[in-house]
């Protein structure tokens, strides 16, 4: 780490003071707060956004004549404008509004495979994917008798790229990967596998539930045809996220779900869909937090991506430095590219032992497999200790998780 960088780790911005939930203790200690990677925490502008929403425009959405759902409808659709400049979407149409990237990744492998996939068609992902990745590929498998294949990762935990190209050929249907793993930090690289993929006229999805809170995204850039990723990792409310997809794919896709507000016309004969994107959106959506997705957005944009990703990265770098440091450490995943994650065992301690008593300490990590079942198996474990980082954290953060973890080693020893 240059004297520069540094200096930025060390005289981080106070951040932490714009959420509310950080400035409690637990367990008679300030809170540490290491487990974004699972769900970040709001900021007070998010929260008290979606608050006055609550508070004064709550309605239905879209077709009420009252002045309530016109200011919903207002709140929920510039939600989806803010959505589309975040990740740059050539149209407004291509942002579909979901529950989450679990949703968004199960839409496109109902709606746009299952209804083209054939037996000897092929989904290839990789080694490295949350569950959210995978099993939805293997219901559409077995629905249609396609055969999902698996790239695999080294001991580092890096995509092995020779093996991957040689997996793209002229049977694989979609290809579906991460952005950032979710268990290890692994940052793929994603322009350059979607570039790859298009060569061979192959479309590709992309898990962006860890990359989109980290890293400026531009999905034009990224070339990819579909973009998944979640509200409550990008410090919004839970139960709300989003699917990028490209106009002319959704165009030719059915919909997923039957209901309302996904119609123009419904008769006993026959049913007319509504246009896009609502064709993907049936029932009432999570309006609120929707809404809580674009305040997250202005917050996120005020601060500025590019601002946020320096920073997190040389925090990042000061994390993994301090545990490595710690005698009887075992860094799991140490690829040369990572974002916001480090996954790590100490000595013999069971990981779920770990994280208790951390959390005695007033400092919150994740422990077990963090639904990557399979990363955990390719590394010869049952699970791992957690620390992710987020805008919020700081280097004194940091110090508190690595003297948590020596009281607990002396505690074992």
């Amino acid at each position: 780490m240059t004297v520069a960088q540094s200096q930025l780790v060390h005289a981080a911005p106070d951040w932490r003071n714009d959420f509310p939930a950080l400035r409690q203790e637990v367990n008679g200690h300030p809170l540490v707060y290491l487990d974004s990677a699972a769900s970040a925490q709001m900021p007070e502008a998010v929260i008290n956004t979606v608050a006055e929403y609550q508070r004064h425009d709550h309605a239905n959405v879209h077709r009420g004549v009252h002045t309530l759902s016109h200011r919903a409808t207002d709140a929920f659709e510039g939600a989806r404008d803010k959505i589309r400049d975040f990740i740059n979407a050539a149209s407004r149409t291509e942002v579909v509004l979901t529950s989450g990237t679990t949703e968004s990744i199960n839409l496109v492998a109902q709606s746009f495979c299952r209804p083209r996939l054939k037996p000897g068609d092929k989904i290839l992902i990789t080694h490295l994917e949350h569950h959210a990745n995978i099993v939805p590929w293997q219901l559409v498998c077995e629905q249609t008798g396609a055969e999902l294949i698996v790239a695999p990762i080294d001991d580092s935990g890096q995509i092995e790229a020779d093996t991957l190209t040689t997996l793209l050929d002229q049977d694989v249907f979609i290809l579906a990967l991460g952005h950032v793993s979710n268990a290890l930090g692994t940052v793929n690289p994603v322009r350059e596998i979607v570039a790859q993929a298009k060569a061979r006229d192959i479309p590709v999805l992309v898990d962006g539930a860890q990359g989109v809170p980290h890293m400026p995204v531009d999905v034009q850039q990224l070339g990819c045809d579909f973009y998944a990723f979640s509200g409550h990792k990008m410090f919004a409310p839970t139960g709300a996220g989003v699917l990028y997809a490209r106009e002319s794919l959704l165009d030719a896709m059915p919909p997923y779900q039957g209901g309302g507000d996904m119609i123009l016309e419904v008769s006993f004969g026959a049913t007319v869909y509504n246009e896009l994107p609502y064709k993907f959106e049936a029932g009432t959506p999570n309006i609120s937090g929707v809404v809580g997705i674009g305040a997250a957005i202005d917050y996120l944009q005020a601060i500025g991506m590019q601002r946020i990703t320096e920073y997190e990265q040389h925090l990042h770098n000061y994390m993994v430095a301090q545990l490595d440091a710690i005698d009887g450490i075992r860094l799991i995943g140490t690829a040369a590219a990572k974002a916001s994650v480090q996954s790590f065992l100490l000595d013999d301690i069971h990981a779920h032992d770990l994280g208790t008593i951390l959390d005695h300490q007033g400092v919150a990590i994740r422990t077990g497999h963090h639904c990557a079942m399979p990363v955990m198996s390719r590394m010869g474990i049952a699970g791992t200790a957690r620390a992710s980082v987020a805008l919020y954290n700081s280097v004194d953060d940091i110090d508190r998780l690595v003297e948590a973890l020596q009281k607990a080693r002396k505690l074992f020893a």
